[in-house]
């Protein structure tokens, strides 16, 4: 297997916090390329220019990682809409989209699995199995296509969790899982966020942590126990929402959470907190975009190619001040 980035996430983390970003699958579904309610990443195949488009705009906003769309692109969710025949092809198409942009900059390439909803904690041998099969074809495929490590999320069980783990360990891939808190104290079979995370910490998970489901202010304290909890790497991607629990609860969940929407500058301001309290790699979830994501980086210290369009408004010509816009124009006439 060839890696595609000559610097490894464990090198990364060692540098300093690693910028993320998902959310592929909710800004794509506003830009008209994914069905809500299935949210099984069609556009791979359909229109591969719009997955094209929104890697290299996350790459420009800061993003220190390409994650192959591979999310729900596992067998169950594609023959539920008609297209488990075009398993394979989406898979290695979403990896080799994934390296293609990463290749324009200087960022890993994530392989991407998650939880597919034929997990049954009372029945975790027949259960798991069927996990297994599907995460084995899809890191297969990402093994042969080259990924960096796995970013394996939003579980609600640490069963299948460390049934991801396992197949990432069996491949030799670095693996970062996170759970989606969706219950307010645990995992639906039964643990506490905090000991989920250290029994795959305790596995060999690379990184654990968090992603989905929690808002910044909801993610925070629970972040600060899991960080004293473990000594791996800690993960922290929230939904850009204002959350009392889970963004699930929120009226208007999935496509009517404009009102709960998250500024950039409260994103801003969680990835300062993040970082303070020990966090090594920060992102954005379902409902992220890239102007989130370049705030969140130039919030952590980076400027990055897309700080060249960040906001100037002292050139504003309502906001603005009128000295500082008439200097300005002398300055580009003058050029």
């Amino acid at each position: 297997m060839s890696r595609p980035s000559p610097r490894s996430l464990e090198q990364r983390l060692a540098e300093g916090v690693v910028v993320g970003a998902e959310g592929y699958v909710f800004e794509l579904e506003r830009r008209g390329y994914i069905k809500a309610g299935p949210y099984v990443p069609e556009v791979i195949l359909d229109e591969p220019g719009a997955l094209r488009q929104l890697h290299r705009e996350f790459l420009r906003a800061g993003s220190d990682v390409m994650v192959a769309l591979t999310y729900y692109a596992h067998r169950e969710k594609l023959e539920d809409v008609g297209r488990g025949g075009d398993l394979e092809q989406m898979n290695r198409q979403a990896v080799r989209i994934a390296n293609e942009i990463a290749a324009e900059g200087d960022a890993l390439v994530a392989g991407n699995i998650c939880n597919t909803w034929s997990y049954d904690p009372a029945d975790p041998h027949r259960s798991g199995a069927i996990v297994r099969a599907q995460y084995e074809e899809q890191l297969g495929w990402a093994v042969e296509e080259g990924v960096d490590f796995v970013i394996a999320e939003t579980y609600d069980h640490v069963g299948e969790a460390l049934i991801g783990l396992d197949v990432c360990k069996q491949l030799g891939l670095p693996a970062m899982v996170t759970f989606a808190s969706v219950q307010p104290e645990g995992t639906y079979d039964g643990y506490g966020y905090v000991d989920a995370c250290r029994i795959l910490a305790d596995e060999g998970a690379a990184i654990v942590g968090l992603n989905c489901s929690r808002g910044p202010g909801t993610m925070l304290p629970l972040l600060k126990e899991i960080r004293a909890a473990v000594e791996v790497p800690v993960a922290a991607q929230p939904v850009p929402y204002r959350t009392s629990s889970a963004f699930e609860s929120l009226p208007g969940f999935p496509i009517q959470l404009e009102p709960f929407q998250c500024t950039r500058f409260e994103m801003a301001d969680f990835a300062r907190r993040a970082r303070d309290i020990g966090v090594g790699y920060i992102g954005i979830c379902c409902g992220g975009a890239p102007h989130h994501v370049r705030a969140m980086a130039e919030a952590l210290g980076r400027e990055t190619p897309a700080s060249r369009y960040s906001p100037a408004m002292e050139l504003h010509p309502v906001l603005g001040d009128r000295e500082v816009m008439a200097g300005w124009r002398a300055g580009e006439d003058e050029a």
